[in-house]
């Protein structure tokens, strides 16, 4: 007799192996990319139980974190827990890369251009001819300002 005999009689009905196979978990690896997806969409971090919410049932979402905390160990994002919740963040070591310098433009007020003007002008001048050519007494602000500047 074969496995194909008809007259076999087998221990469990085929109905009964698919629908068990229907309710089994998937297996932890794809837990692992199931946390790993909702935790890189997220915009703000989940908590284990938000996580083990959304998986299929039977799912461990505390297993597949640890599975998924090992996996981006030393790598240049990391799963951070944040409160009592997890997300995905860069490595701190990385963090100067996420840095972004910016030049802020500041407007001179009218007083600080007409100063710049006479300095540039009659460079080098002390603060008394700068007040005599101007007329009108400069103050220590706008000094700093372009000195800052």
């Amino acid at each position: 007799m074969t496995a194909e005999d008809p007259d076999i009689e087998r221990d469990t009905p085929i109905e009964e192996e698919q629908e068990d196979s229907l309710f089994q978990a998937p297996p932890l690896a794809e837990q692992e990319r199931m946390v790993e997806a909702m935790l890189f969409a997220s915009s703000e971090p989940l908590t284990t139980r938000a996580m083990q919410d959304r998986m299929p049932h039977g799912c461990d979402a505390a297993e597949a974190m640890v599975l998924l905390r090992r996996r981006y160990q030393g790598r240049g994002v990391n799963v951070a827990r944040v409160g009592d919740a997890w997300a995905i963040r860069t490595a701190p070591d990385l963090s100067f890369l996420m840095s972004r310098e910016t030049v802020e433009t500041r407007k001179l007020s009218r007083a600080a251009i007409e100063t710049l003007a006479i300095i540039a002008y009659h460079q080098p001048c002390t603060r008394a001819e700068i007040e005599e050519i101007r007329g009108v007494s400069v103050s220590r602000g706008t000094i700093d300002q372009l000195i800052e500047m």
